[in-house]
């Protein structure tokens, strides 16, 4: 059943109105989707030669620990952010035949946004991080996107109230679900408790903290990478090609199905973890569904194209649209086998879950934003593309370099894991861990040789774009005219239940706020409610002054980006780092730090066992990591040994610690400093007999404390 955009009534015609759809805005957002993604993907490019040329992690800002949440938040937020903006502003006034509510509000947010990014920019380089994957912006920060996220809902649904056409189409009800979604993922998971201007502590602790994360990150991906991306592919793939969506009955199915469905599936991250395993259980389950309404959504918008084939050959939009699609596809069946034990139990930790997140990136995200800047463009300058030879070798770019991205790290993946997990004939771990990093030094330069060729397109874009806005002008204030929205007359006929609710866009948020809170209240509720979920361990102790405020500087650095701290119940895991990780060591780790991929070794038993090191070891490799690990990739950390700790904090940290339940005994915060003093003091009389000499207020003397503290707690436990 063909579906077009424009829905018909039999009411009668009243007087058409003129208004006027506002470009500007959308222009607004279309350059900044194209700046920002120059410069996240130079930032994702640099940070991926620094796994090549360790030499390149320049001074402490610089470092691969820095700067890789910056890209990470450049791509997601400001790249694909500007770009839902810029599909959305465009497609939404069009579908309702409104001009936005208001021109304040679309500015407002714009800035907003853009200042949002720019404080990004500044404080991730900083060290200024919450550490949680995708939403590591600090209090301050978080409180401002809330704030231009609502300015954002607010314009868009006080337009769909104001519209013109009755009926809302299917890209609607897929940014209706990212608004709604999203304002709950940000809510929840940000809930942290501030300590100073630039610092806070997670609410949740360890494996409530690692649910309610993975609960996000996983959703940000569903809802912010995909849901408004599926939007825009319904109203800008029928546009490119000038045909109708090939079935409005599946994209009803789509649309429910997957809002219903992806919300459940954030535990597949922890597959193996100390999670409880009924969670991970549910991750799975609802996982493997998720294959059939993606699959619906790329089949519904490929076959929007069929008898258009011959178009799509001479059509480098198309091209573009095409790809995406096919990329969502790859990627969309790629997650749930990605959700299988059995598959998780080789991929996990390793360059494959790189690989299958830039397909995603580069090729649903990247190459659909791509092809809509290049039709978009055009149309509100009102002119022609300056050069379709540009964008046809901007695609082939583009696509080449995905190709030459994704399987070096497959390969990679696979190696890695099964270097990890190879014994000798005598029952020996065949391969040190940093044999298994250095032998994937040539893998990760042909990584970076795709993320040229990719970056080099988006700049011949760059250049195409500038040159078609040079030729044109923009039509800020593009007219139209449409008649107003009459009262629905009732019909005799039986109408669709849906076309019902297309009809009510509060019932349409409602129902859909429902939808998505059903999985996530499943899987979070008893997991803070039931204590068996979290058994306690009596060993486990608050870690010292000294330990929290390395903690800090663990995170600080984003440690926790090579390093896990996790170890899983597997032979090849224990017998090198050694017992499997208890979902009761974490309860006092605001957040927690179980990593999500290992560049280098894990830590959980750092300090205990057989993986113990002096402190001396510690300090000399934090200052230059490949005088003990030769060919380590590790930055060098020398500036902690001139960089005095700051304790004035500790009060402060101690005090919100308690207030997150951490037992410190009562007025603790006065006396903590003296504790911290001593413990360093007793590390830096240790250094001394090792023949190094360094104040014991040094930031070092912190880290190697809280390094040596890791695992000590479970070792304490007899077995």
């Amino acid at each position: 059943m063909q579906f077009e955009e424009n829905y018909l009534d039999n009411t009668p015609k009243a007087t058409v109105e003129k208004f006027y759809y506002d470009n500007k805005t959308v222009r607004n957002f279309a350059y900044a989707t194209v700046f920002w993604g120059a410069v996240g993907m130079l930032v994702g490019l640099y940070v991926s030669l620094e796994l090549v040329f360790p030499s390149l992690n320049i001074m402490q800002y610089g470092s691969f620990g820095r700067l890789r949440p910056l890209h990470t938040n450049a791509v997601i937020f400001a790249f694909v952010g500007n770009g839902i903006f810029m599909g959305v502003y465009y497609s939404l006034q069009r579908l309702c035949k409104a001009r936005m509510y208001s021109d304040k509000l679309s500015k407002i947010h714009f800035w907003g946004w853009q200042l949002i990014i720019l404080a990004a920019a500044i404080t991730l380089p900083l060290g200024i991080t919450t550490s949680k994957e995708y939403a590591e912006l600090e209090w301050p920060i978080d409180i401002a996107i809330t704030i231009i996220w609502v300015i954002f809902g607010w314009n868009m649904f006080a337009t769909i109230i104001k519209r013109r056409e009755r009926h809302l189409y299917v890209a609607i009800w897929f940014y209706i679900a990212t608004f709604v979604t999203v304002a709950v993922l940000h809510l929840v998971n940000s809930a942290e408790l501030p300590v100073t201007l630039f610092k806070s502590y997670s609410w949740y602790a360890g494996v409530q903290d690692a649910l309610v994360q993975w609960w996000y990150g996983h959703n940000a991906v569903a809802f912010f990478l995909t849901t408004p991306y599926l939007g825009l592919m319904y109203y800008f793939l029928p546009k490119a090609a000038n045909r109708p969506i090939y079935s409005y009955r599946l994209s009803i199915i789509h649309f429910w199905a997957l809002i219903f469905l992806y919300i459940w599936a954030g535990p597949h991250h922890l597959l193996y973890t100390a999670l409880p395993n009924w969670a991970q259980s549910l991750g799975t389950v609802f996982s493997l569904m998720l294959i059939f309404p993606s699959w619906g959504g790329m089949i519904n918008g490929l076959l929007t194209l069929r008898g258009a084939w011959d178009r799509v050959r001479d059509d480098v939009i198309l091209k573009f649209m095409v790809v995406a699609v096919t990329a969502y596809g790859m990627a969309t069946f790629e997650g749930p086998m990605l959700s299988l034990k059995s598959v998780s139990a080789i991929s996990h930790y390793t360059d494959w879950i790189i690989a299958h997140v830039h397909v995603g990136a580069l090729g649903w995200n990247g190459m659909l934003t791509f092809g809509i800047l290049y039709w978009l463009i055009p149309r509100i300058f009102g002119t022609q593309l300056y050069s379709k030879k540009l964008a046809a070798n901007h695609f082939w770019l583009a696509t080449l370099g995905i190709v030459f991205y994704v399987v070096p790290l497959y390969w990679a993946g696979f190696t890695q894991s099964s270097m990890w997990k190879q014994f000798t004939a005598s029952g020996q771990l065949k391969y040190s861990f940093l044999e298994t990093v250095t032998y994937l030094k040539p893998f990760y330069a042909v990584r970076s040789f795709g993320g040229t060729l990719y970056l080099i397109g988006a700049f011949l874009m760059v250049y195409n774009l500038y040159k078609t806005v040079r030729s044109g002008k923009l039509i800020a204030n593009e007219a139209a005219e449409a008649a107003p929205l009459q009262k629905l007359q009732k019909s005799a006929t039986h109408e669709h239940w849906h076309r019902i609710l297309e009809r009510k866009p509060v019932q349409m948020l409602v129902f859909s706020l429902i939808v998505i809170l059903i999985g996530g209240a499943v899987e979070i509720i008893p997991t803070f409610l039931v204590k068996s979920n979290v058994p306690t361990i009596s060993s486990v102790k608050p870690y010292t002054p000294l330990e929290l405020q390395g903690r800090d500087i663990y995170v600080r650095e984003g440690c926790y980006l090579c390093h896990s701290q996790m170890i899983r119940p597997f032979r090849s895991e224990t017998e090198r780092y050694g017992e499997y990780s208890k979902a009761g060591e974490f309860v006092y780790d605001h957040p927690f730090q179980w990593g999500s991929k290992r560049t280098g070794p894990d830590l959980a038993r750092e300090g205990a066992g057989n993986l113990k090191k002096s402190n001396g070891w510690h300090f000399r490799h934090l200052r230059e990591p490949s005088s003990m690990s030769e060919g380590s990739l590790m930055p060098s950390y020398a500036f902690m040994l001139k960089k005095d700790l700051d304790t004035s904090t500790t009060p402060a940290k101690i005090r919100a610690m308690q207030t997150l339940g951490v037992p410190y005994p009562k007025g603790y915060d006065k006396v903590a400093n003296a504790d911290l003093m001593k413990q360093a003091q007793g590390i830096a009389d240790n250094l001394q007999s090792d023949s190094i000499r360094i104040s014991p207020n040094k930031e070092v003397i912190a880290l190697i404390s809280y390094l040596q503290r890791l695992g000590t707690d479970i070792s304490k436990i007899k077995q």
